[in-house]
């Protein structure tokens, strides 16, 4: 894919949208009557899910219009229409519903621009949480709080004597237990949402292991802040977490930041 393209203006414009969205998001979130219905799948959707998809598809059009758009609230989009494209949107306009619907905070507005199965390009957007996070592949990764400035991040690993740990609250299961009692020494931090790759491209966490299912929706733009910090997301066989499958179906997957961890061997020990 020739790099025909100014992915730093791009960021910049995706970063906008984000927060409109998010704006969006909050005028639901602050609505103490918000309605939770439920899809097909049972997962819940919100007016917020909604609002949200509205605002970015609107934007991304505007903003890039010859780029498709893959959304988890757009409309289902069949593999034979996908297949030839080579560079699009990946959106998810609220994840964490289920943080939303708990009322915690820990939900983000993640959008992505994937090309040839990487994600190159990614923010995400924690609008309660006043903090957002983007990269690109070739101009590093941010974080900013508020209105202030973007400050680079790094996936350093953290520099205690024990590693840090970051698990779902709310999706831990015997498989993920039977790991972590595997693992050498370490604490655990919990949160929701996109937020824990988000964790590990910072620094703030060693290692996120996704022992459970997920869409490619669900991690597209954290996986590229991830990259953009110098981290990796790699499926269990250590490969990287590619996107547009034929199945939206992500595999397991194990976010990791520069830090040495035998996830490995706890994997091994584990099963």
């Amino acid at each position: 894919m020739s790099h025909d393209i100014d992915y730093a203006a791009l960021l910049d414009g995706v970063e906008k949208i984000a927060e409109r969205a998010g704006k969006a998001v909050n005028e639901v979130y602050e609505r103490a009557d918000a309605e939770v219905s439920y899809k097909d799948d049972k997962s819940p959707l919100t007016a917020a899910d909604l609002a949200s998809h509205k605002e970015i598809k609107a934007g991304l059009d505007e903003l890039a219009p010859e780029i498709p758009t893959l959304s988890e609230e757009g409309k289902a989009m069949g593999y034979e229409e996908r297949r030839s494209w080579h560079r699009f949107w990946l959106v998810d306009p609220l994840d964490g519903t289920k943080e939303f619907i708990k009322r915690n905070g820990e939900f983000t507005v993640n959008i992505a621009l994937v090309e040839d199965g990487v994600p190159v390009l990614g923010v995400v957007h924690a609008s309660t949480l006043g903090r957002t996070y983007g990269a690109t592949r070739d101009g590093g990764a941010w974080r900013r709080d508020g209105d202030g400035e973007r400050r680079p991040i790094r996936a350093s690993g953290t520099s205690g004597d024990s590693l840090v740990i970051v698990a779902s609250r709310s999706h831990a299961g015997p498989e993920l237990t039977a790991f972590l009692g595997a693992m050498p020494e370490h604490s655990l931090s919990s949160m929701g949402s996109s937020l824990k790759l988000c964790l590990v491209a910072e620094g703030a966490a060693d290692v996120y292991p996704r022992i459970g299912l997920t869409m490619e929706w669900d991690t597209g733009a954290a996986h590229a802040v991830v990259l953009g910090a110098g981290g990796e997301v790699l499926d269990l066989e250590g490969k990287p977490l590619m996107y547009n499958k034929e199945n939206l179906l992500n595999p397991y997957f194990i976010v990791l930041g520069e830090r040495s961890v035998p996830w490995r061997e706890a994997l091994k020990a584990s099963r």
